[in-house]
């Protein structure tokens, strides 16, 4: 049985890998570190429904006692800073989308990846079915990938980097710039659209909407037809924590690398620095090194606030 240590019990998603592993026998949560907004009843329920070991005073204890790390906090400022006591105990970390939110950080990751640091992520929507599936059908037959256009909901980073990342697993690497489209608003909602070119002359176009959850939708142009496909939300988490136990199992990782990850970061800092300049297509390459990128801490603060303060009472009672 892997043994897992989970770092803050911000989100959703430690209820729902929950869920998932509980069908099986390969892996639990054994213990936790939490730090954040979620109360010591909250930790408790979460805990006793799903047999956790212990709580530990620091992340290190933590690192200390799991096979593995979850960092699951939904401040990405953070996530490097949780994620070393594992690398620096020479275990694998996973990292929850997104899973950082600036150009500093994706060097931080891409050096440490170098160093032959296992560093695990991020969204579960670029392992869903629906897109393996896709590429696992012969080029002959599905056609060469010319576009892809891609959609989600509820805000712009945090969110959107899902389908950002489900581009990514389509097409790896190479993207070279990124032009803001255009944005709709509608009383409180507001839609944003943005262009990406890549290398090969390949070009993708996402979607993201603020305001109400919206499915993800993908729609690729090849060079033999139109395929269109939602991702099935019910399946993705399965998708990817199977492929981080295999990991963990057999020592083959089929997550993507790193520099796969920041990539899918890069577009959307990009896409950001775009709109902020009125359009004006931005290369990755020159995305400043000071970019200020994608504020956390907001975040954060907004999501303690904004989210069920009882969700784990209420769902593990």
């Amino acid at each position: 049985m892997i043994k897992i240590g989970l770092v803050n019990l911000d989100t959703t998603h430690p209820l729902a890998f929950s869920e998932y592993m509980r069908k099986g026998n390969r892996a639990r949560y054994s213990a936790i570190y939490n730090d954040s907004f979620r109360d010591d009843e909250e930790i408790g329920a979460f805990m006793n429904k799903y047999d956790l070991e212990k709580r530990c005073r620091s992340i290190e204890e933590l690192a200390d006692s799991v096979d593995i790390g979850f960092v699951q906090s939904c401040n990405w400022d953070n996530h490097l800073r949780q994620a070393m006591p594992f690398i620096e105990r020479n275990k694998p970390v996973f990292i929850d989308k997104p899973i950082v939110g600036s150009l500093a950080d994706c060097r931080k990751l891409e050096a440490l990846a170098k160093e032959g640091t296992v560093i695990l992520g991020s969204s579960s929507v670029r392992y869903a079915q629906e897109v393996t599936g896709f590429l696992n059908r012969p080029e002959e037959e599905r056609g060469k990938i010319m576009n892809i256009y891609g959609t989600a909901g509820v805000d712009e980073f945090n969110y959107g980097v899902h389908i950002v990342e489900a581009i990514g697993g389509l097409v790896g690497r190479g993207a070279v710039s990124v032009g803001f489209v255009g944005r709709s608003r509608q009383g409180d909602k507001t839609c944003e659209t943005f262009f990406v070119r890549f290398n090969d002359g390949l070009t993708a176009t996402y979607t993201t909407f603020q305001g109400l959850w919206q499915p993800f939708e993908v729609v690729v142009t090849t060079t033999e037809s139109t395929h269109h496909f939602q991702i099935d939300t019910g399946k993705i988490y399965g998708e990817l924590l199977d492929r981080i136990f295999d990991y963990m199992e057999t020592g083959q990782n089929a997550l993507a690398p790193m520099e796969e990850l920041t990539e899918s970061i890069k577009i959307m800092l990009a896409g950001r620095i775009s709109r902020e300049k009125g359009k004006a297509e931005v290369k990755l390459s020159e995305i400043p090194e000071d970019d200020p990128g994608y504020d956390g801490d907001a975040f954060a603060r907004n999501y303690a606030v904004t989210t069920n303060p009882r969700m784990y009472v209420e769902n593990c009672g």
